[in-house]
This record gives C-alpha cells, structure tokens and sequence, in this order.
C-alpha cells in the first residue's frame, strides 16, 4: 500500500486515478470568475481570489476542480467521460493554507445516476486506502439534496421560503437562523405611509419613484451601495415576509427530518416511518434512495458503517442529490462529493446532463495517514 508519506511525485497519484479508469484532465490555473460567482454560491464566492484579464474580464485563481473540468467537458463535446485530476486550488479556508493539492474523479453523462452514485463513493474509499488510511479510522456521511427538497415541497411551504431552506441545507447555523426567522414574522420598519402602501400593494414602480425622492430629499445617492430599485425590491421581499403567518406544526415536521441521523442500512425504514407518522408523501424521493442504496451494497460496501444524516449537505449551491463526506477522526474532512446534475446545463451543456464526482484533500491525508 502506498502512503502519502512514501511518494514524491503527483504520478502516485496519478496511478492511483488511472486503475479507477480516469482519464487525466488539466485544467488552468486561471480561471474566468462568472461561473464560480453564478453557480458555486456564497461559500466559495466569499473565499476565491479574484483578478482581471487584459481585457478587464474577472479572473479567478482556480478554486475547486470541479467547475472547471465540467466546462472543459461542455467544450469537447463528448457525450460523457470520466475524468481524473491532481493540482492545486486556491482558497481562504477557516484554518489551513490557502494552496492545497487536490486529486478527485469526476463522472459526467452517466445514465444511470444510482450507479454512478454508488461508483462515486467507492472509488472515494478506495483512492484513500491506497492513499494508506483506513476506512475504519474515518467517518462516512452521506446526506440527499434531493429528499430535503422533497420534504420541502411536500410541506406546501411557500416558495421563497423553500428557495431559502434549500440554499442553506448544508449549513448548519444558517438553516436554523432560517427556521427561527421562518417561525417569527418579519416586523417591518417604521415607514412613511405612502411608502408603506406601495409596498403593501405591490406597485414597483410607485415604490421605487417615492424611494428615489426620499434619497433625493435627503442627498443620497444609493442606500447603503443600493440603487432605488434595489430599495424597492427589497423592500417588498421585506413586507411579503412579514405576511408570512407561522406554521408551527410544518416547522415541527421539518425539525424532525432535520434530526434523523441514522446508519445507511436503516434509513430507508425511518424515512418511511417519518413519512407515515407525519401524513406526507416522500414515496418519489425515497424510491430513489432506496435503489441507490442497492447500488452501494452491489459495489460491496457496507451501509451498516456508513451514516445517513438528514441535515447533512455540502457548501456548494450546485449539489441537486446525493452528497457525502469522509471524514478523520478530528473530524477534518478528507475527501467531499456528491451529484450535481443541474451544473452543466447552467454551464452552457445544451441539455440536461448528470454528474457526480469528489475531491481529495490531499494535505489532510497526509496528516490522517501518518
């Protein structure tokens, strides 16, 4: 077994991809920044190092490799392909150098997602024993876009409200300051009648052309770096929350799927009787699961020492179905993935095409392994 100690070269690494049947891709380090600012979410947009071309066009220092693999993917215009890779990325991380090796497979145009699915996660495990940790001394969790948005649209909550759940699912303090939102009320500022009113009834343009004259008669320019229209629709997202009646029942119903942490081999039984106790409809969603989870065991892993946690979801706004980690026993995250089959199309594909993949953090291994 090779340990991470023992070679110098990224050939190691490279070997190690190649027996997975990745074909080695290399991506620039200099990417265009729109694609991780329109697609990746706040989490990466905050902690990528921005520049400029020549020609004034925003520029990024390649933060993940995902993004770009797919984008090169888009421009071969292969049907599918399974691509390994090795290199380093750059980003401010909580604690850690802001350069880091990375190595990871991505499998794009697969059909059958629960398969690729289940490919994904064992070529994770597999990369990291070669890598020399065990997956005896880690923690696997696996977590689903998918169901959580389920659950969501099966509660009949609103759709901003389910818009804003589904951008922090994966994000711990930012869900629950959600929920607590969601259970209280907006109460609206103190606001000019007229204001108020147009606010209330919903006309923009009344809204916006009073705001201009409030900013106007007191010589501002913008509010805070925001134009009138900007006030303006905010504002009325402001007054549509504050109208929002609490439904505690539906919140309590949420809270108890967010607490489900159960091993995988028992997940598919407690989602069902979540569903039944709770009189919603999650059949779709847990089909899905359920087939998935098939799917691992025929690639020979063991759902009895994987974790199936229904609040667990990875920091990126592409994800769309399963996403998992391993993680240390310090609880550093070693290796990240999960299926993001909305990327691609988003990306320019000109239709709908699945993708699942990981990164390996490869400076954590090292430390895991020694």
């Amino acid at each position: 077994m090779t340990t991470l100690r023992s070679f110098s070269a990224r050939a190691d690494i490279e070997a190690i991809l190649a027996d997975r049947n990745a074909v080695r891709i290399d991506v620039p380090v200099l990417q265009p920044a729109e694609p991780f600012l329109d697609t990746a979410g706040e989490e990466l947009r905050r902690r990528i190092f921005l520049t400029q071309n020549q020609n004034g066009r925003a520029m990024c220092l390649r933060p993940e490799f995902t993004i770009p693999v797919c984008l090169q993917h888009i421009e071969g215009g292969a049907l599918s392909g399974r691509y390994g890779y090795v290199g380093t990325a750059f980003r401010q991380r909580d604690a850690g150098a802001s350069e880091f090796l990375q190595a990871g497979i991505e499998d794009i145009g697969e059909a059958d997602t629960n398969a690729a699915d289940a490919r994904s996660v064992a070529d994770a495990l597999a990369c990291v024993s070669d890598l020399g940790v065990r997956a005896d001394t880690c923690e696997i969790i696996i977590g689903d876009q998918a169901v959580f948005d389920q659950v969501l649209a099966a509660l009949g909550l609103p759709s901003g409200w389910r818009l804003r759940l589904a951008h922090a699912f994966g994000h711990d303090a930012t869900l629950e300051a959600t929920l607590d939102r969601l259970a209280h009320p907006i109460t609206m500022p103190d606001l000019p009648e007229p204001i108020l009113q147009a606010a209330q009834s919903g006309d923009s343009a009344k809204l916006e052309e009073l705001i201009t004259a409030a900013m106007d008669a007191a010589s501002l320019s913008n509010a805070g770096g925001r134009t009138p229209a900007e006030v303006a629709k905010r504002l009325q997202a402001k007054f549509a929350q504050s109208q929002l009646v609490p439904e505690e029942a539906k919140l309590d119903i949420l809270r108890k799927f967010l607490s489900i942490s159960v091993p995988l081999d028992q997940s598919v039984a407690v989602l069902r009787g979540f569903e039944k106790d709770n009189g919603i409809d999650l059949a779709p969603a847990i089909a899905v699961f359920e087939e998935r989870n098939k799917s691992l065991i025929a690639v020979g892993l063991d759902l009895s020492a994987i974790i199936y946690n229904a609040s667990f979801g990875r920091r990126l706004d592409y994800y769309t179905g399963l996403v998992y980690e391993l993680r240390s026993r310090s609880g550093d995250v070693l290796v990240g993935g999960g299926r993001y089959d909305r990327l691609l199309p988003l990306l320019g594909a000109e239709k709908a095409t699945p993708g699942v993949g990981f990164s390996i953090w490869l400076d954590r291994i090292a430390e895991a392994s020694a």
